[in-house]
């Protein structure tokens, strides 16, 4: 039985997470003491808590984020009514700030803000010796690099078979956009490069195939950038790996991009925050990014590069209006990203956006993630609509299933035209979620040959195509041609019933 667990709630099971293994690799003499046991979100609270209490540990580590705080805060009721002597210590960024606000707070027994690497052994050694502290809320300032052992050794085999493998070469972020918590970061400091390539050479030895690196600014030092991309290199000689980069959009010496050319199809990804083109808001947000530069290297990655280009948007900063977003969405996607993901503004515990809540009457949901329902500048209503597009843009745009038909919908205004068929698909469905792929294509044959006003024809032979290369069994049957007279949503329903029947 270990005397310290250590533990999360994971979104999905394929994430392993990586602070839990910093946590568990700097325990020092308690490392034979701590065990580490992950969940996810989607399991019952009282599965979690018999798995838990059956390890019966006197310290228990918790990491609260912003997808599990809801869960975490049931699990940690239930075990404290279970085992109330069980000391439960909370970490993470979730609780690292508003602190002494929440009711999680009050649950627990400690809660380590900030950077906890060191600080939770230093605590488990007093909570172990019987010597309990008297401050329940301990800050952790952030230790020299150089203090912390590397946590790779602590992925099991298991999580090199099934799992992301997430890696940092640098912590931290010079970049003070005030939606992320990177904001209050002072700067980036890389790790020892040479003691972090042993440990990627380690992995890969062990069968790490897929690395994930969580960087906030993989290409700000090209030097080390580099030298971490042709360690890969060589690696892909030998066997196929997958990589994925979090990139400054403005950001891409030659050197660079002579070593991207590099990479086969199917090894890279990049993530690109574009957020915002509109300059009145780049700055109202603290966010320095050159346009032009941005989106000259964002063609160049596309041309050059086998790179798969995910960029992001964000809707509801301050200052934005529809008109300007649409704008900004616009012309990133005539720049042919592979995926452009449109997120919703969320109020993070800690993070400078707070500052403009006043002047540009920002109000935000009050649970968790947080996402914020309306401002001066966009109506709750309009925030719906602009959500939903988001979640069809995903089903339809950045699927990969629709290619030809996202080329029709887009037309020369692609944010209105896909605004457009967004409210029509919402008013037809009445549904975000559990569309199956077959009604999908109905109802965007439906859009397009109505609202966008383009040809029968021609949509039926994009869909027809798409339908094909998304391996759908039989052909694709525009719904005016069926003759049952039943709508997309009404017709789908009942070929799942008769196919329950059956």
């Amino acid at each position: 039985m270990p005397a310290i667990l250590l533990s999360t709630l994971n979104a999905r099971y394929i994430h392993a997470s990586l602070g839990l293994r910093y946590l568990l690799a700097n325990m020092d003499e308690l490392r034979e003491r701590t065990a580490l046991r992950e969940f996810t979100i989607n399991q019952r609270t009282d599965v979690i808590a018999e798995a838990i209490l059956a390890d019966a540990p006197e310290v228990l580590g918790l990491g609260v984020y912003i997808w599990n705080v809801r869960e975490t805060a049931s699990l940690v009721a239930t075990l404290k009514t279970l085992r109330p002597q069980m000391q439960i210590v909370l970490g993470g960024p979730e609780v690292s700030f508003e602190t002494e606000q929440q009711q999680l707070t009050a649950l627990a027994d400690y809660v380590i803000t900030g950077q906890a690497d060191l600080a939770f052994a230093r605590l488990c050694r007093e909570l172990l010796a019987g010597r309990r502290p008297a401050q329940k809320i301990i800050p952790a300032h952030p230790e020299p690099l150089p203090f912390l052992k590397l946590p790779y050794h602590e992925y099991s085999d298991e999580d090199l078979r099934q799992r992301v493998i997430y890696v940092e070469a640098s912590r931290g972020c010079p970049f003070k956009c005030e939606f992320c918590l990177s904001a209050l970061d002072k700067t980036a400091t890389p790790f020892d490069q040479s003691a972090f390539l042993a440990a990627m050479q380690s992995l890969y030895e062990r069968g790490a195939r897929h690395f994930k690196f969580v960087d906030r600014t993989f290409n700000l030092k090209i030097q080390n950038s580099l030298q971490i991309l042709n360690f890969f290199l060589e690696k892909l000689a030998e066997t196929p790996l997958f990589l994925h980069f979090e990139l400054i959009p403005d950001r891409l010496p030659e050197a660079l991009r002579e070593t991207l050319k590099r990479f086969p199809p199917g090894s890279l990804q990049f993530e690109i925050g574009v957020q915002s083109f509109t300059p009145e808001v780049q700055a109202l947000i603290s966010r320095k990014q050159d346009n032009d530069k941005t989106c000259e290297n964002l063609c160049w990655l596309r041309e050059h590069t086998h790179a798969h280009i995910h960029a992001d948007l964000i809707f509801g900063l301050p200052g934005e209006t529809l008109q300007s977003f649409a704008d900004s969405f616009d012309k990133l996607y005539a720049l042919r990203p592979h995926e452009i993901q449109l997120g919703i503004l969320k109020r993070l515990r800690g993070t400078p956006i707070d500052r403009h809540t006043g002047p540009f009457g920002m109000r935000y949901h009050p649970e968790p993630p947080y996402p914020i329902l309306m401002n001066d500048r966009i109506s709750f209503p309009l925030l719906q609509r602009v959500s939903r597009l988001a979640r069809y843009w995903d089903m339809i745009g950045n699927s990969g299933r629709f290619e030809r038909a996202t080329a029709l919908i887009a037309g020369d205004r692609p944010f209105a035209r896909f605004l457009t068929l967004s409210d029509f698909i919402y008013e037809t469905s009445g549904q975000t979620h559990k569309i199956s792929l077959r009604n999908l294509f109905a109802l965007v044959w439906q859009g397009l040959t109505g609202p966008l006003q383009v040809a029968p024809d021609v949509a039926t032979a994009a869909l027809a195509a798409d339908f094909a290369d998304a391996g759908q069994k039989g052909v694709f049957t525009p719904p005016q041609t069926q003759t049952d007279s039943r709508s997309p949503a009404a017709l789908d329903a009942a070929g799942r019933q008769r196919r329950h029947r059956s």
